[in-house]
């Protein structure tokens, strides 16, 4: 090989410059500093309200969903020790299923299920308490979201529901029919749907 043809080849093969340094990461400032940035002062440090205090021991009070015993009206009345018969709205709430606890429904998670039922406002923590006493240390009442089905406004809001605690072996897959259970705890008689 001559010396030119060496010369050609190593002219040809010159390797490219490196690559310029790569910027300082501490150098660069984050899109969501700049915006805090902009924003008034104290803005990320008080709400817009501040939020009310609630005491985890007190019965809530608000939209209720029932899905077994309570979602009767006259049941409810007389759990509640009111002198009318309550309205009630009929709903749902995703997200749970029922089981069986002996004859009593018990709602447990299930992602994507529905479960149909009845919504009442309690006003009052006593009544609050009187639903949680009815309901005994199996169920604990968890905030739920509720979704109206009759067409009247709101159609959905947050609300509680009453979710079983209790050991989930004892649980049993079946559906709770209200009808029968009043039939069987003699609150509706054999022969008419009347509420006694």
């Amino acid at each position: 090989m001559s010396d030119n043809q060496a010369n050609e080849g190593a002219a040809g093969c010159v390797p490219p410059p490196p690559p310029p340094p790569p910027e300082d990461p501490s150098s660069k400032v984050s899109p969501f500093v700049m915006k805090l940035r902009s924003a008034p002062p104290g803005y990320s440090f008080r709400p817009e309200r501040p939020p009310s205090y609630k005491d985890p021991f007190v019965a809530p009070t608000g939209p209720h969903f029932f899905y077994g015993t309570l979602s009767d009206p006259t049941m409810l009345r007389d759990v509640l020790g009111l002198e009318t018969i309550p309205q009630l709205r009929p709903a749902t709430i995703t997200g749970y299923e029922c089981k069986l606890w002996g004859q009593y429904p018990a709602l447990l998670d299930a992602p994507e299920k529905v479960v149909y039922g009845a919504v009442y406002h309690v006003e009052t923590e006593e009544h609050g308490e009187r639903l949680a006493s009815y309901e005994t240390d199996n169920y604990r009442a968890d905030p739920c979201r509720i979704n109206y089905i009759d067409g009247n406004e709101p159609v959905d809001d947050f609300g509680y529901v009453f979710k079983f605690v209790g050991n989930v072996n004892d649980l049993s897959d079946g559906i709770f029919d209200l009808a029968t259970w009043l039939r069987r705890v003699k609150r509706v008689s054999e022969d008419s749907s009347d509420v006694k």
